[in-house]
């Protein structure tokens, strides 16, 4: 074969390279692949790799052949020869080395079938597939020299991506990097899915609105253990791998913490070698993506698909029909039965794309499967031919507004119809996908031991009309009687609640219910006259009882209360942090409690010490590895209490401390960068972050006028007293909801006290305030190993657990905080004198709303005058609304009444900073107390008290 290259220097160079040279007797050269690749590399022809690599012409152990990407693309290595066939059992080995230690493995392969299970394509004269063949190519793993992976990222850039030599950027050496990285998930992946069908095993389905994911290639290379690999053959191709990780886009398939959380499960149900699945929703937009202009939030499109997930798997074969509308009768089946039939309505076609999700240090890669929505029918030619352009693809846009943008506004009717028909979507796609899985593993078994195989979590109340759904599944589709039907749903389904809002414990309009889904009302009206039964033979008599438990809500609309629709259907019923399992208990769900006291259960949340720790913060990770001896930790975080010894070791404080400051000077750059040089920060400062949702009860509020008492008295202040001020940075970050007002006007004033603030010479270093546009989980890991101290100040009895907390704790970062949510466990695992707990404890918040208005705080006064009477950050008109309620000390999330004890703890956080070796000692506790804050742990407790499953 003739290549033609050309070059700078001589544009009509020829250079004959050998391709397929040894392609074994009737198996034809694989042309995709690359020039004379080895054995081992994508589209060769699969063979046992040979260690030596003496057979190579261009022997590519030199240094000087692998300095560069042009070297790789203009020079090729003669093709192994194929070896013998071996007994498919005895395969070559892979060493994998990394933190998590060599591993010497083989690949898994079940017993090789006697006869193909698909003849769909010829593969000899026969007509048969020659099964023996596939096994033999497919019976080791790719090779992990980092020659060979050089030659596998230059393949993708090629022939994946379709890059000449002299068009590669950055993004094109991510997206090959990722490409190749993925090609050693899938063979794990692959095996692992295998292993656990020829095992038999319960499968658990962890079903989420959203999956908070971030960057992916980071953290696959860390928990497949390939970083060094990885890196050398990038650098030797002249890139570095940390570059890389940053061209990455933030996967745009979350929010918040519920999201987060999420995926933080599905890396600890890897990690600890669960079988599990994850289901949800590939949006395209994301929520949005937030940026600043003159101070106030502005929403745009977060089209993070624009250039391709290189992460995820089409599969065109796992599609599944989604109605809605139409109408539901009766018809008699085959056996002559009465069934309920849903027919007519719109139609429309969920498309599956899969993300393996690797663990830390094992073979098992778990999957995330996300669905993508199409027209039953792409085009309507005829609207086309007459002239009506707009009907011919309206349907295609119809069907593909349900996969565009997480959590549309609901303001409007037309939102509140689209949030619901995302809902109905995952959840009817997911269970078609899971009945298909069990029918196919398990064919012996009726489909009402279904929840003897599989477990489904629902996160949250958004996927609870699963429950109806999969009744529908049950008694439309699979023909059982109600009570089997019920007995199988109920033993399959467990719920987790994850809010004490009443807001957000989702209610549908009936109307808009009954119209959408006309089966699934029928089905829910069905549910709540039998459990509505059984509640009045246990308490005769009592009609409010009745009322409150019903799943319609008698208003005006009436409403289906979908949270009582999981309580009902799920066998397990559990919050996310100790106080907030007592809140749901004794104020969510008090009658539920009563009348089944047994389905409630506390599993206080956790996040993956992989992603939190041992990726964001490198700098501790090998500290913290150097102290303890080894990195077990990384798996097994309660080991780090042993550095509870070296609390008071003047050597590892200066050494705790050091790591703190390389992350502040990393921070302080990114807010140079992100505020286009207009704000410098001091790395010695106090940094005081809070960043998460903006919203009212998480009291960002409360932190800016603490900022604005703080600047106030600065002012006030000589040159004497100022040269005895902590300086601080003030850092912000967060999204509000599109339709939510007051959130917004929070970000409003934040910024505009930021803008005089900043600008301010008679302040100079003293005070910064800063607010990071569009946070999101690659902001976050910056942020929060740099944080000194961090704000975690909802009012208390409105955090249901809180996840940031942990990642800053973590990361040696002390907690300002209420008692509230998992800061109240925290207290108790670090000890609360290593914490700053101040305001109103959850037990006196009832009491305190009920108070007459009464006068507030006079330093709080003087914050309002400055920001409403004197206008000193802008026009008073808009702060009005977020400010009027705090003048009677009456406002709901009591934030007047919190701002004394607030103030005076920032004062005593001043303090303790000046007296750096209580400060780290505090901050070294504080990480090694965070053992039980693993998602690990909260994961290993699910399985062994809610799913019934092992490793």
């Amino acid at each position: 074969v003739i290549r033609k290259m050309s070059t700078p220097s001589n544009p009509k160079i020829d250079v004959t390279i050998p391709r397929g040279a040894s392609a074994p007797k009737n198996h034809h050269a694989n042309h995709g692949a690359a020039a004379g690749s080895n054995s081992s590399t994508p589209g060769g022809n699969g063979h046992h790799r040979h260690g030596d690599k003496a057979y190579s012409p261009h022997n590519w152990d030199n240094p000087a052949r692998r300095k560069s990407l042009r070297d790789l693309l203009s020079h090729v290595a003669q093709t192994v020869p194929p070896t013998p066939a071996a007994d498919l059992a005895d395969r070559p080995a892979l060493k994998r080395q990394g933190s998590a230690g060599a591993l010497n493995i083989q690949r898994y392969h079940a017993e090789q079938p006697s006869t193909p299970r698909s003849s769909t394509s010829d593969a000899s004269s026969t007509g048969k597939i020659n099964n023996q063949r596939l096994f033999e190519l497919m019976g080791s793993y790719l090779s992990i020299e980092p020659a060979d992976m050089e030659q596998f990222i230059v393949n993708h850039i090629e022939y994946t991506l379709a890059r000449s030599r002299f068009n590669i950027d950055d993004f094109a050496a991510y997206s090959a990097t990722a490409y190749s990285v993925r090609d050693r998930l899938i063979e794990f992946w692959n095996d692992a899915q295998q292993y656990a069908r020829d095992k038999e095993v319960k499968m658990v389905y962890y079903m989420s609105i959203e999956f908070l994911l971030g960057r992916s290639l980071q953290n696959a290379v860390t928990n497949l253990g390939l970083k060094n690999e990885y890196g050398e053959a990038l650098n030797n191709l002249g890139w570095k791998l940390e570059d890389l990780y940053e061209t990455e886009q933030d996967a745009a398939l979350g929010n918040g913490g519920l999201g987060r959380l999420a995926a933080c499960f599905l890396d600890s149900l890897a990690t600890l070698d669960l079988p599990a699945w994850g289901y949800g929703i590939r949006y395209q937009y994301g929520m949005f993506k937030q940026s600043l202009h003159n101070g106030f939030q502005v929403e745009m499109p977060d089209y993070w698909l624009g250039s391709g997930n290189p992460w995820e798997v089409r599969r065109p074969d796992k599609t599944y029909p989604v109605r809605y509308y139409g109408t539901v009768r009766e018809v008699v089946d085959a056996d002559g039965n009465w069934r309920m039939q849903w027919e007519g309505g719109q139609q429309i076609q969920a498309i599956a794309y899969d993300m393996p999700i690797p663990g830390y240090g094992t073979l098992n890669v778990s999957n995330l499967r996300l669905w993508d929505s199409r027209p039953s029918d792409e085009f309507d030619l005829n609207s086309f031919n007459s002239g009506d352009y707009y009907g011919a693809i309206k349907q295609k846009q119809e069907s593909e507004n349900i996969c565009s943008v997480l959590y549309p506004n609901d303001n409007t009717p037309k939102g509140r119809e689209l949030r619901l028909k995302q809902q109905y979507f995952f959840v009817s796609a997911s269970l078609q996908d899971m009945l298909r899985r069990f029918k196919r593993d398990f064919p012996s078994l009726p489909v009402t031991e279904f929840h003897t195989k599989a477990a489904i979590q629902l996160n949250d109340t958004h996927p609870s009309i699963s429950i109806a759904e999969l009744m529908r599944l049950l008694l439309d589709i699979e023909r059982c009687n109600w009570d089997d039907a019920w007995n199988t749903t109920t033993k399959t389904f467990a719920y987790t609640n994850h809010t004490v809002l009443p807001e957000a414990l989702e209610k549908w309009d009936l109307g808009l219910f009954e119209s959408l889904l006309p089966r699934h009302a029928q089905i829910i009206f069905e549910i709540n006259r039998r459990f509505l039964d059984y509640v009045a033979e246990q308490y005769p008599g009592d009609v409010g009882k009745l009322q409150r438990m019903s799943l319609i809500e008698e208003s005006n609309p009436k409403r289906i209360r979908m949270a009582h629709l999981a309580c009902v259907g799920s066998h397990s019923i559990n919050g996310v942090a100790a106080i907030h399992t007592e809140i749901i208990k004794e104020r969510i769900f008090p009658d539920f409690y009563a009348l089944w006291p047994k389905k409630f259960n506390n599993k206080t949340n956790g996040v993956t010490p992989r992603r939190w720790l041992d990726q964001a913060n490198p700098g501790l990770s090998d500290l913290l590895t150097k102290f303890l001896g080894n990195d077990d930790w990384i798996t097994h975080l309660d080991n780090v209490a042993d550095i509870k010894r070296h609390a008071d070791d003047p050597e590892f404080q200066a050494r705790f401390a050091a790591v703190k400051y390389e992350n502040k000077a990393r921070l302080a750059q990114l807010i140079e960068k992100a505020t286009d040089g207009h704000v410098k920060v001091n790395p010695h400062a106090l940094f005081d972050v809070q960043v998460k949702r903006i919203h009212e009860y998480k009291r960002q509020l409360l932190n800016i006028l603490g900022v604005v008492h703080k600047y106030l008295d600065i002012r006030k202040m000589n040159t004497e007293q100022r040269a005895k001020v902590v300086p601080r940075v003030v850092i912000f970050g967060g999204k509000a909801a599109p339709g939510y007002a007051r959130a917004k006007a929070i970000i409003k004033l934040i910024t505009s006290v930021g803008n005089i603030v900043n600008s301010d010479a008679t302040v100079a270093d003293l005070l910064k305030v800063v607010f990071l546009p569009n946070y999101n989980v690659s902001l976050a890991e910056k942020i929060i190993p740099g944080s000194d101290i961090s704000q975690h100040i909802s009012t208390a009895g409105t955090e249901a657990s809180g996840t940031s907390n942990m990642k800053f704790a973590m990361n040696g970062g002390l907690i300002l905080g209420t008692m509230d949510g998992a800061n109240i466990e925290m207290a108790q695992e670090v000890g609360e004198e290593n914490m700053f707990i101040f305001g109103a404890r959850s037990e006196e918040v009832d009491s305190l709303r009920a108070q007459a208005p009464h006068s507030i705080d006079a330093r709080l006064v003087e914050v309002l005058k400055a920001i409403q009477h004197d206008e000193l950050f802008g026009s008073r008109d808009q702060f009005k609304e977020i400010l009027d309620p705090l003048w009677w000390g009456n406002d709901h999330y009591l934030v007047a009444h919190d701002f004394p004890s607030y103030i005076e703890t920032q004062a005593k956080i001043d303090d303790t900073f000046r007296n750096q070796a209580l400060w780290n000692r505090m901050a070294i506790l504080t990480t090694a107390g965070m053992g039980k804050f693993s998602s690990d742990r909260t994961i290993l407790e699910y399985a062994k008290d809610i799913w019934d499953v092992s490793p």
